[in-house]
């Protein structure tokens, strides 16, 4: 008889568990993005109780090519850099690109950095230069933050006027190969979480990474001139004068970057397997470019763009 009350019971909550089973959204985005996302996905759990949002964090680069490359199934695919989707999913694997927000880029570092006391906007590549000093940025194959650290010191020896800068620093060429950094004086890592960890633990002085990074883990950080900060517009002739190359979709093939102001984009991949759960992307797009989930943009140190620029087929999201 306890048997039968047991199987009985396991039953009802076997059923109860089915009825109750939320259907989940599968969002691919920059790391940059990882804090606001967080309380964008609470948030919206929170509207629209029926989802759950399963979030994977990497490089853009490295999201977009789970994507195209590796077939992985996402429901929408947030980048720090809008034109990763131009380059790597549009027209193939994505309809859309809507531009949603803004960074800037910023040198951080923490209170043992050598020559922490001494460094700020109008001497960080000086104090870069010095012996000892070591510095830190992310893959620019897999990360944006990567090719802007490159285009930034690009920009800074122009514009602080010291000739040679770059190729003292880094000595890449027009491309990034890895394992070819200067491993005394540059560290280099696939994503920012991995730099972060590390700059913390003092393996390394100074970091490339986007301003609301920096504020988000309270790091000290320099705010640059907007003439390199990548910041917007205002100097964006300036900025087209710095270029890198990065591997494109096939091997051997390059994309050449030129500087330009930050922008971020977010899509809905489709494709033999994306979106798995269209509805779902839907209501989660369309909540990431509204006006609360600008304001969490907006809380956690990022500029918007609004309304929001979409380019290409904006069809799907006004479903």
């Amino acid at each position: 008889m306890k048997k039968r009350l047991l199987s009985s019971a396991l039953i009802t909550t076997m059923a109860s568990s089915s009825i109750m089973a939320k259907e989940v959204i599968t969002v691919f985005h920059a790391g940059s993005l990882a804090v606001p996302f967080l309380e964008i996905e609470k948030v919206f759990e929170a509207k629209y109780p029926q989802y759950d949002i399963q979030r994977e964090a990497s490089g853009s680069i490295a999201a977009a090519r789970k994507i195209s490359e590796l077939g992985k199934v996402a429901d929408v695919m947030a980048s720090a850099d809008y034109k990763v989707i131009d380059n790597l999913l549009i027209p193939k694997d994505a309809k859309f690109n809507a531009h949603f927000a803004t960074n800037e880029m910023a040198i951080a570092y923490t209170p043992k950095a050598k020559f922490a006391n001494e460094i700020n906007a109008q001497n960080w590549p000086e104090i870069f230069l010095r012996d000892g000093v070591k510095i830190g940025h992310s893959n620019p194959n897999l990360d944006p933050c990567g090719y802007r650290s490159i285009l930034v010191t690009k920009l800074a020896e122009t514009h602080y006027k010291m000739p040679g800068l770059f190729n003292k620093l880094f000595n890449y060429g027009e491309s990034y190969k890895a394992g070819e950094e200067n491993k005394e004086k540059v560290i280099v890592r696939g994503k920012e979480t991995e730099l972060l960890e590390l700059i913390e633990s003092n393996v390394y002085d100074y970091l490339y990474i986007y301003k609301s990074v920096a504020e988000q883990h309270g790091l000290n950080y320099i705010t640059l001139p907007k003439e390199v900060s990548l910041k917007d517009n205002e100097n964006a002739d300036f900025y087209k004068t710095a270029s890198f190359s990065i591997n494109g979709k096939k091997a051997g093939e390059l994309i050449n970057k030129k500087g330009g102001a930050m922008v971020y984009g977010i899509t809905i991949p489709q494709n033999t397997k994306s979106p798995a759960n269209k509805e779902g992307a839907i209501k989660f797009v369309n909540f990431v470019l509204s006006n609360e989930g600008q304001s969490i943009m907006t809380k956690h140190g990022q500029g918007v763009i609004n309304p929001p620029l979409i380019a290409g087929d904006a069809s799907i999201i006004k479903n």
